[in-house]
């Protein structure tokens, strides 16, 4: 699959861009993923993979406490998309695989 590793992802947010380290697994057919942004990680909820369209959700509590709604397409090794807090306006996607990470 696509999306098995670990990529670097940007989110461009309305209060500055992020770059957060995604982790993607997968056991006996069951998706699996995580976020790190500096020391916080949390899990990835909801993921789903239709094609070359990736869905998850997740919680942050930093910089303050949201509750997110990721849509992205992977294209090789790049992904592109959105993601989206409630109410706030989109945030634009971004990342690139990393290679060598997860063997």
């Amino acid at each position: 699959m696509e999306l098995i590793g670990e990529w670097d992802v940007t989110i461009k947010t309305p209060i500055g861009s992020m770059t957060v380290v995604y982790v993607f697994t997968e056991s006996d057919g069951v998706l699996a993923g995580s976020a790190t942004l500096k020391d916080d990680t949390v899990p990835l909820h909801e993921l789903a993979v239709t094609g070359a369209r990736v869905t998850w959700q997740q919680s942050v509590t930093k910089p303050m406490r949201l509750n997110l709604a990721f849509d992205v397409v992977i294209d090789g090794d790049r992904l592109s998309g959105h993601s989206k807090a409630g109410r706030l306006p989109r945030s634009a996607v971004t990342g690139v695989r990393r290679y060598g990470a997860i063997s």
